[in-house]
């Protein structure tokens, strides 16, 4: 063989060997396996105190205010990095062994806040809600990380409490939100596009803007709106008064091309802290109910009632066993304030409500007939459920094909339809006129979550939970809640879609 031979030989399989150590890095250094750093009541702080009166603020260079409250706020706000499953919940996921073992996956980022000193975070629901199991990472401002668990979740509110094993950690001042007023200058700080701890400034755009962002029917929304910079990255930020303070969770942006374009929105501090603090303390938010559906009022309106201005929120309806009703409020009845703030939209009534915690009393001031009046309330508790759907499906409307195999088209069907957090849902058909005929089948099953991830299947009747009877839907809620408690894991009971006896261990993440 020719000296030539031999060297065009020899590029060639250098340039094999290459290829094959570069894909063969490429897949090693994908994001989705990459390890996470290992990890190994509390105290929020509060002030509505400035650092600088107005007539102070006026005499002060703008440089060394936004300086001072970049150093001080800079180092309380982190970057979240979350690992999420790939792919469109609409997509036909492959139920193949491998896709089980090694599932495709991402990463997405978001900020955060510390709101205490040994690591409970503030952020947005959305940007942890599809992470995997032990997949959400956080890095503070002086580079240290760590892995995080999830503490509570409010989707209502698209607010979320994450914990990190940490002491000594600079945390945040929380101020009062109520005190905000239009043109006041605001600074957000926060991860954009992965550039972390960026600081931009602006003022306060507008109050208690309903965008409808959150998908959830018993949303709220009374956001803050403001034309400081917030770009993809900066959810879960904070967004700080003059002072240093906390006044808002920069959460959503408003824009054609999907980045900034002047138009940025913030969860008021009020509303957050408060279900931070639920979450830290019970695990989900305390929804207090005044029981009244409403709108704000409008010109003709205002004209009809007489009253000399366009103020307040209307009560269209009461619940039958809401607080309003039981303390005497009427329809028609206009809420010109609550604790003797101003309330003009719906959903400022609501954020006001929300705030406060059942059983507690708030303040409405009250327009009715010409006259005005104070009317103390005692707040209740929100009792619907919040994943649970419940309707009655007539006889004749009833597919033979969508019902559990032990049902009978002969009946009325109440079907009940419930989700657990370790992703997945059941459905449980009870035939009327006959309570020993109840059956619980699962439903849906999310992709990658612990559920999926242990062989649960759509299709499958649930039978016991850690050897005991499921008899219906809450005495499963009951059995899970009461299993996940004590053991961080429960055995699920099952009958396979091949009519067979299997056992199903579910684990709460720690």
């Amino acid at each position: 063989m020719k000296v030539r031979d031999y060297l065009l030989t020899g590029v060639l399989l250098l340039s094999i060997g290459l290829t094959l150590g570069t894909l063969l890095s490429l897949y090693i250094l994908d994001d989705g396996y990459t390890p996470l750093s290992e990890v190994s009541i509390t105290e929020v702080n509060k002030s509505s105190d400035p650092f600088f009166s107005d007539e102070s603020l006026e005499n002060i260079g703008g440089a060394f205010l936004f300086k001072k409250i970049a150093e001080t706020v800079t180092p309380t706000v982190v970057y979240i990095e979350t690992i999420v499953p790939v792919g469109n919940e609409d997509d036909e996921v492959d139920e193949g062994i491998w896709n089980r073992m090694v599932p495709r996956r991402a990463r997405t980022v978001g900020s955060g806040v510390l709101i205490t000193s040994d690591g409970y975070i503030l952020t947005n629901n959305h940007v942890i809600e599809d992470a995997v199991r032990k997949g959400i990472m956080v890095v503070l401002s002086d580079k240290r990380e760590f892995k995080a668990k999830v503490v509570g979740k409010d989707p209502t509110t698209d607010l979320a409490v994450i914990k990190i094993k940490a002491d000594n950690l600079p945390a945040v001042t929380i101020g009062n939100s109520d005190q905000l007023e239009v043109g006041e200058w605001v600074v957000a700080i926060g991860n954009p596009f992965r550039l972390r701890s960026t600081v931009t400034a602006g003022i306060v755009s507008a109050l208690s803007r309903d965008v409808q962002i959150i998908n959830d029917r018993m949303r709220i929304e009374s956001f803050i709106q403001t034309d400081a910079a917030i770009n993809k990255g900066n959810s879960g930020g904070a967004l700080v008064n003059t002072s240093g303070q906390l006044i808002g969770i920069n959460t959503a942006i408003a824009s054609q091309s999907g980045s900034y374009q002047g138009y940025g929105f913030a969860v008021p501090s009020n509303l957050a802290i408060k279900v931070a603090t639920d979450l830290i303390e019970f695990g989900d938010v305390q929804r207090a109910l005044l029981g009244v559906s409403i709108a704000a009022v409008d010109f003709t309106r205002a004209k009809e009632l007489g009253l000399s201005e366009v103020v307040g929120v209307e009560i269209l309806g009461l619940t039958e066993d809401g607080a309003a009703k039981e303390y005497g409020l009427a329809i028609g009845d206009i809420v010109l304030k609550i604790n003797d703030k101003e309330v003009n939209e719906s959903n400022e009534l609501q954020e006001k409500v929300a705030i406060m915690r059942p059983g507690e009393f708030i303040n409405l001031t009250v327009f009715r007939d010409g006259n005005v009046f104070d009317q103390e309330i005692k707040l209740k508790a929100l009792e619907i459920e919040e994943f649970v759907e419940e309707f009655t499906v007539p006889e004749e409307e009833l597919d033979l094909d969508d019902l559990p195999l032990d049902s009978e088209p002969n009946n009325t069907n109440t079907l009940s339809v419930y989700k657990f957090d370790l992703g997945f849902m059941v459905t449980e058909n009870k035939i009327v006129n006959d309570d020993s005929r109840t059956s619980i089948y699962v439903d849906d099953v999310d992709a990658y979550s612990e559920a999926w991830n242990r062989g649960l299947k759509v299709g499958q009747q649930i039978l016991a939970i850690d050897g005991s009877e499921v008899e219906d839907l809450n005495s499963l809620k009951d059995l899970m809640r009461s299993g996940l408690q004590k053991n961080q894991s429960v055995t699920l009971k099952v009958i396979t879609e091949d009519d067979e006896i299997g056992f199903i261990q579910l684990k709460q993440s720690k």
